[in-house]
């Protein structure tokens, strides 16, 4: 029984408003259950999500979300709109959906979350360090407000890097030999 790689639980994650969340059947292919049945088990236990935890989509988000994806095509998945789950929601998911391999599943994409945002944080406070710096700065001269605007760029081209890094490369792919 192979578990889901990173890279795979990463290329699940979407941003719909503004919230980084996973799609009914993604995660019920990650737990290697059928989608209807996580749908059941949420809403037999609909207590346990509340609308931070886990929402259905309306059919513009759906048609976006699917622009952006380029797999979900039309007549191939629901006709309904998917339920997406937060990082608490899919926490919630282990509760109800009972398998080895859900729960096992369950706590890789918590772990990645939480490094997620750990990543995320780090980089944010690195920024608001670099911001301070500048501002006690003015006025000293405009070669240090070249090599602050060289550094913001250069912490942007390195988040942008691990965003692509994380994105599974797809089409003609050349072979060294």
């Amino acid at each position: 029984m192979d578990l889901a790689s990173q890279g795979e639980i990463i290329s699940k994650i979407y941003i719909v408003r503004g919230e980084k969340v996973m799609i009914d059947s993604d995660l019920a292919g990650l737990y290697d259950v059928e989608t209807r049945y996580l749908k059941r088990q949420v809403r037999r236990n609909i207590g346990r999500f509340p609308e931070d935890f886990m929402f259905e989509i309306t059919k513009e988000e759906y048609a976006d979300l699917r622009s952006q994806i380029g797999t979900l095509k039309q007549g191939q998945h629901s006709k309904y709109p998917p339920m997406v789950f937060t990082e608490q929601g899919v926490a919630q998911l282990s509760g109800v959906i009972n398998s080895d391999r859900a729960i096992k599943v369950n706590i890789q994409i918590i772990r990645l979350f939480t490094k997620m945002r750990s990543l995320l944080m780090t980089h944010k406070d690195l920024i608001l360090k670099v911001e301070k710096m500048e501002q006690e700065l003015k006025g000293q001269g405009k070669e240090i407000r070249v090599l602050f605007e060289y550094i913001k760029k250069l912490i942007q081209a390195k988040d942008q890097q691990e965003d692509q890094a994380s994105r599974k490369r797809i089409g003609y792919k050349k072979d060294d030999n």
